[in-house]
């Protein structure tokens, strides 16, 4: 049974919330800056987005109109594939804070190791960024171990997180495991494999004897996992109700039952990703 929604409290994880709001689809500006408002109004402390998403000016107008302070908000965007070359890196990232309406972000990601992405070159600029203080912390997306390897001989050190698809029909036991080695802070897209998980009878069974959605179960295995989560909502009952998976508290025997779907659904899988080289 969830607890009541005043009581609840995201947990962090190195000074990033471990839950957040998902903006990816959400490109019409009207709803998207409604639903950021509404998030952090909600108590979500944590907002992320994409120069892809078309929607980071909208998102920027959803904090400027949250009754929260800037500085309480963890914020982070991506750096497209084809903005990766040094200068288009720094040139799109200014545009980026532009939009946003703010002078840094908490977090830059990498959004796919792909196309114009160099180590060297691509990294070195981030890392120039953030001795800039335009971002707080490096981050990647969609990085496999070896291309964590590289990027971490290139900085000197891991990058902050890895932003992957991953939810109980993607389990990424491998990359939890590096990130659990080496120190890396995993964060979830589409951590509701796109709707998927309600029709899964684990999960369902699960969601039954909590009282609680399909939603809020598969968030809350995922944070079982040591995983920040930013599922995509709009509304504001999906955006409260992913807020309250923060109250189901799953036992070892609802974690292992879940642990033991035995699907691989990835729902994003572009033909540039690294999976699509294999």
């Amino acid at each position: 049974m969830t607890q009541d929604q005043s009581q609840l409290t995201v947990p962090e994880r190195q000074g990033m919330p471990a839950l957040g709001l998902g903006t990816w689809e959400n490109d019409d500006a009207e709803q998207c800056a409604e639903s950021v408002r509404t998030a952090l109004d909600t108590g979500y402390r944590h907002v992320d987005t994409a120069q892809i998403y078309g929607n980071e000016a909208a998102v920027g107008d959803g904090i400027a109109a949250a009754d929260v302070d800037r500085e309480d908000v963890f914020l982070a965007t991506k750096v497209w594939i084809s903005k990766l070359a040094r200068e288009d890196v720094l040139s799109s990232t200014e545009e980026s804070l532009e939009k946003l309406g703010v002078d840094s972000v908490d977090l830059l990601y990498v959004h796919w190791p792909s196309r114009t992405y160099d180590p060297e070159e691509t990294l070195g600029a981030f890392a120039d960024l953030r001795d800039e203080g335009k971002i707080e912390r490096i981050g990647v997306s969609n990085f496999e171990p070896e291309h964590l390897d590289r990027a971490a001989e290139v900085l000197g050190e891991m990058p902050f997180a890895n932003q992957v698809e991953m939810h109980p029909l993607l389990q990424q036991e491998e990359l939890r495991e590096y990130a659990d080695e080496h120190g890396v802070e995993l964060v979830a897209y589409s951590p509701l494999a796109r709707g998927k998980v309600f029709d899964v009878p684990a999960i369902q069974a699960v969601a039954e004897k909590h009282d609680a959605s399909e939603a809020q179960v598969s968030l809350a295995w995922l944070r079982e996992k040591g995983v920040t989560t930013i599922p995509k909502a709009t509304s504001e009952a999906h955006i409260r109700d992913n807020w309250e998976s923060l109250g189901v508290d799953l036992d070892d025997e609802d974690v292992s039952k879940i642990d033991a779907i035995e699907r691989t659904d990835r729902r994003v899988d572009p033909d540039f990703g690294p999976s699509a080289w294999n």
